[in-house]
């Protein structure tokens, strides 16, 4: 499995906006959540900066993120370009790897 890391850096007055449309129930999870491989979207937000956030998408393997980014080419810029208003930066942090399988409850 694989977890795309992403910052942001979100303006003050969209705080709320921001959350719903990049939390689990939001835009880019509706979006996502068509094409298999998907796992989910958690959405962290800094206790020391609340205006700082981290959405981590989570994949089965690089080639599904892949398919989708190719199929969703159009849907995912007009999401990016939408939402693009409510940040002050955005940064791919990097593509990480589970490399531990969980323990047995």
């Amino acid at each position: 499995m694989i977890h795309v890391v992403w910052e942001f850096i979100v303006r003050e007055t969209a705080l709320d906006d921001f959350e719903q449309a990049y939390g689990p129930r939001g835009d880019w999870q509706r979006l996502f959540a068509r094409y298999s491989g998907f796992n989910g979207t958690t959405l962290l937000r800094d206790t020391a900066n609340p205006r700082r956030y981290l959405t981590v998408d989570s994949w089965e393997t690089p080639a599904d993120r892949e398919r989708m980014l190719v199929e969703a080419a159009e849907q995912y810029a007009a999401l990016d370009a939408a939402f693009g208003k409510w940040t002050e930066s955005e940064a791919e942090v990097g593509i990480f790897e589970s490399r531990l399988k969980p323990l047995p409850q």
